[in-house]
């Protein structure tokens, strides 16, 4: 089990499913002793409704998240290089994350997070989809940084 970082972003495509996901879920789970932030490769979506409810069924409110693109922290003041742990949830994410590590001194992980969005005939088979990709984070963060402390 590692130490927790000071600063970590969280990043998929879209900063919509995965990415707010897995903000809401570590802040939950580790408190506010490390600064958490998540952003997309592109920002053309709002929070997605099924991510909000698989995640409230663990007690984490996503309904407040306001998606943004790396090139929108940029614009708004907030330097990428600035977190001491990138870690990316999809591939493009990825790409995005190692092209910013040649930049600035930052390290990247790589989860690979199911993208449940195109899964699912039926609303019950949708939010297993969802729960599936929760649940891959919260065990990537607990195999991480331990048990929850909240």
């Amino acid at each position: 089990m590692d130490a927790l970082p000071q600063s970590i972003l969280f990043c998929c495509d879209h900063n919509s499913v995965r990415s707010p996901m897995a903000e809401g879920i570590m802040k939950k789970f580790y408190g506010t002793g490390t600064y958490v932030q998540s952003a997309g490769v592109t920002n053309e979506m709002e929070i997605d409704g099924f991510s909000i409810a698989v995640c409230d069924e663990i007690g984490v409110e996503l309904s407040r998240h306001r998606s943004r693109s790396f090139d929108e922290m940029e614009k708004w003041g907030e330097d990428p290089g600035a977190f001491d742990l990138v870690v990316a949830l999809s591939p493009e994410s990825r790409r995005r994350a190692e092209a910013l590590a040649r930049i600035y001194h930052l390290d990247v992980e790589y989860w690979p997070i199911i993208d449940p969005t195109g899964v699912g005939e039926t609303r019950a088979a949708k939010l297993d989809s969802y729960r599936q990709a929760r649940d891959q984070i919260v065990q990537k963060l607990t195999d991480r940084w331990g048990a929850p402390r909240a």
